[in-house]
């Protein structure tokens, strides 16, 4: 398999340093406290193309996600290469974590019935860990969506 055909669900992990508010396309406008975000998404085609689009400053806002990109520093990312269909698990993994909040719903979930696919937590959680790894984040533990 090739590295540009690369399918697999992968976790950002963002910091956003002061509380802002920001439009979200069309799904409105929210105001987002200072602190940790999770979002969740997945590449079923392309999975390095698409983190490597994440990190890029100079890009038309598509997702949810680019939005909030331009306010919040990516600090990281945990990726999960697989074909399942596991995203929408993977992120319910999260919302169960201690701390976890929803701070807009409907976020990164619009093809789905996930209530938002980004998590917000006002101190960042241990289990982040400083290497980035959520343990509880893994291919074979994450139950299918």
């Amino acid at each position: 398999m090739s590295q540009e055909h690369t399918a697999g669900v992968y976790h950002l992990i963002l910091r956003l340093p002061e509380a802002r508010a920001l439009r979200i396309g069309r799904l409105g406008r929210f105001t987002f406290p200072a602190g940790c975000y999770v979002y969740t998404g997945s590449a079923m085609n392309g999975l390095e193309r698409r983190l490597h689009r994440h990190r890029r400053h100079c890009k038309r806002l598509w997702w949810h996600i680019d939005h909030l990109l331009r306010a919040a520093e990516l600090e990281g990312t945990v990726v999960i290469p697989t074909r399942r269909k596991i995203e929408c698990g993977c992120n319910r993994q999260v919302l169960a974590l201690p701390g976890a909040e929803v701070i807009a719903p409907g976020f990164g979930s619009s093809d789905c019935r996930c209530r938002t696919h980004l998590v917000y937590f006002a101190q960042r959680p241990e289990s982040l860990g400083a290497r980035m790894a959520l343990p509880l984040l893994t291919a074979r533990r994450c139950p299918q969506a």
